[in-house]
């Protein structure tokens, strides 16, 4: 692993996009920043962080195993990678909020955003943008966020915590290389927030609707039982689950 340490940058993704289109980077080449002033999340929310408390970082992944249309199987180890490391910290009641959010007692603690290179119609590479909050205190009025510390009580060491999950995640990038597809897909279905729990969805209109999931796609579609029980499937831009 190579490690990149930055004071304060715009987004640790960005940067790291930069690197790899200027020159050919090692696998696991990860990026950690301080202060990510401009931290993206999901379909083009912004990550707000408090500067030197959490940990903002990126890492650089060569993906050559897996078709593109597969490619939600990134988001599952990574999430599932992120998962089984605060689950060793005893982090209380872990779940994954698809598509990839960690949460602990119901709030957010971790955001993930993979942005993925495809080139010449095959998948290349990954850059996993990841920021878990670890020592922040106040989220100025964020709803349902969280961190480790207002948890558990407990100040995390930053570098520590990334090293843990760059090591996670190999071992379930291995899962990937194999060919375990299948295992690493209900392992993620496992851990699915509100699985087979009466939910409540918004649409893409703003109509609320009531439905229980049932798991997800490998195309990484949210499959919803609805009230005909019939089974639909949702994009990420055509429902959000409401908490």
């Amino acid at each position: 692993m190579k490690l990149i340490k930055l004071n304060a940058i715009d987004s640790t993704n960005s940067y790291l996009k930069q690197l790899a289109a200027q020159s050919e980077l090692e696998d696991y080449t990860v990026v950690m920043a301080e202060n990510q002033t401009a931290g993206r999340g999901q379909m083009g929310t912004n990550w707000v962080s408090e500067p030197g408390k959490n940990l903002t970082f990126s890492i650089f992944k060569y993906i050559n195993t897996l078709n593109k249309d597969n490619q939600f199987y990134i988001s599952m180890a990574v999430a599932l990678c992120i998962y089984d490391v605060l689950n060793a910290f005893t982090i209380p009641q872990l779940r994954i909020k698809w598509p990839n959010d960690i949460l602990s007692v119901n709030s957010k603690v971790c955001g993930i955003l993979i942005e993925n290179q495809i080139k010449n119609g095959q998948l290349e590479a990954a850059v996993i943008g990841i920021g878990l909050n670890l020592n922040q205190s106040d989220f100025d009025g964020v709803l349902n966020a969280s961190s480790l510390k207002q948890i558990t009580g407990v100040i995390y060491d930053k570098e520590e915590m990334m090293v843990l999950i760059v090591d996670s995640l190999r071992k379930y990038e291995k899962l990937i290389r194999e060919g375990q597809l299948h295992e690493l897909h209900q392992r993620y279905e496992e851990k699915l927030f509100r699985k087979d729990k009466p939910s409540t969805f918004k649409d893409r209109s703003g109509e609320l609707f009531m439905g229980f999931i049932r798991g997800v796609t490998e195309q990484g579609k949210l499959m919803v039982m609805i009230e005909d029980h019939s089974i639909c499937e949702y994009d990420l831009k055509e429902i959000t689950l409401l908490y």
